[in-house]
């Protein structure tokens, strides 16, 4: 069972990146597969390695410190498995853990991910834009900073709607009950005069189509971009050639390949990991 700020795999921040090397993702669950889906579209002959959290997920609701502890014991796990990049493909675990990671570990470039504020507030006509998310990220120093930056002049509304993340944990949003839930959580964004949508948990790109169904607001998806900055980290390095993708999971692996097969088309073994 991982436990915050006691990691069992024990890997010195100042070792260098390995010279072949993989892209480690974690994720509290299967979210962090809507990042992995776009950094396999990029970077086809990488080899990555994925962490899914499933024991404790979802982080939302946990507090920083909690996060941090379990960032920082998967980080140590994926380094020790031969990630010489790290992303972290989660809102709440990176604003509760990508600066702290970073001077941890000063030789590992770390990937985070922020709410896509920027874009959406670019983009918008009326003013408004609604931004759904956890209530880890919602409170987080990193979502107030993206607020600050880019969005003091517009009107942000945010839903907190941790009931989406079990949704896709669940297998995803495909019935009349849960069009039902995204209504009620859509619908008063579009009556407000919302006409972008950030979604700021990598669960919820997961719930795009049934997002679409219940109203014609544009998805703002960090994902790619995410992706793209993988390969800026990457450009000067060189990854493992003729490596396989592997996926680990501090919950149940069975479960784990299944999601894995429904979200992303893909059938790999899946490695059960207690740190």
């Amino acid at each position: 069972m991982l436990r915050p700020k006691a990691p069992l795999v024990s890997v010195p921040s100042v070792n260098p990146p390995p010279i072949n090397f993989k892209i480690g993702v974690l994720d509290s669950g299967v979210g962090g597969l809507s990042v992995l889906r776009e950094i396999h579209d990029l970077l086809p002959e990488t080899p990555t390695l994925y962490f899914a959290d499933q024991a404790h997920v979802p982080y939302g609701s946990r507090s920083a410190d909690a996060i941090r502890g379990y960032v920082e014991a998967i980080t140590c796990f994926l380094i020790a498995e031969g990630a010489g990049v790290i992303v972290i493909a989660c809102h709440a675990a990176s604003a509760a853990s990508l600066h702290p990671l970073r001077q941890q570990f000063p030789t590992i470039p770390l990937v985070g991910i922020e709410p896509a504020v920027k874009p959406a507030a670019e983009a918008t006509r009326s003013g408004v834009i609604g931004v759904l998310t956890t209530q880890a990220t919602a409170n987080g120093a990193l979502y107030r900073r993206v607020l600050t930056q880019y969005a003091d002049h517009v009107r942000v509304l945010t839903v907190v709607a941790p009931e989406l993340v079990t949704m896709v944990e669940q297998g995803g949003a495909i019935s009349v009950q849960d069009d039902a839930v995204l209504h009620r959580l859509i619908d008063p964004l579009v009556a407000a005069g919302a006409d972008q949508l950030v979604l700021a948990c990598t669960h919820f790109p997961f719930l795009a189509a049934g997002l679409r169904r219940v109203s014609d607001l544009p998805l703002v998806d960090p994902s790619a971009a995410v992706a793209r900055q993988v390969a800026r980290v990457l450009a000067p390095r060189d990854p493992a050639a003729g490596d396989v993708n592997r996926y680990f999971t501090s919950g149940d692996a069975a479960t784990f390949r299944g999601a894995l097969k429904r979200l992303i088309g893909e059938d790999a073994e899946v490695i059960r990991a207690t740190l």
